[in-house]
């Protein structure tokens, strides 16, 4: 990606504020700081962060639907809206499903993704396409 947009070293080594070495490492390294990842993600112009995320909704264990909250204390952590899912993941989903690689069942199971919801976005591509 840094060759694709012809970034110079030198520009990275000052927003990042490291030297050659630095680069190097981060080459290197199985995995980066958030911050660090944050500061790549504003130098590229790219959300990587947005990797993780759709792997998280895509992925993540079902919920317990038998937990019992214990308190009705209003938690501090944010609270975000319903439509999670991004035109990226609804793209895949859908053309999953037009290839047939997955039949829209497979998908439901695996993915978790309402039967009414898996349908609103085939209709809707199917809209658009027409």
């Amino acid at each position: 990606m840094v060759l694709e947009k012809n970034i110079l070293p030198n520009r990275i080594y000052n927003f990042l504020d490291i030297d050659e070495v630095g680069l190097d490492k981060i080459y290197k390294a199985k995995d980066i700081k958030t911050d660090l990842l944050l500061r790549w993600c504003k130098l590229l112009e790219y959300d990587f962060f947005r990797i993780y995320s759709q792997h998280l909704l895509l992925y993540a264990p079902p919920a317990n639907n038998n937990y019992v909250t214990v308190s009705n204390k209003r938690s501090k952590m944010p609270t975000f809206s319903k439509n999670l899912y991004t035109p990226e993941i609804i793209h895949f989903i859908v053309e999953l499903v037009e290839r047939k690689e997955k039949t829209p069942a497979e998908i439901i199971e695996k993915y978790r993704i309402p039967k009414t919801t898996l349908y609103k976005w085939i209709k809707k591509h199917k809209k658009e396409e027409n």
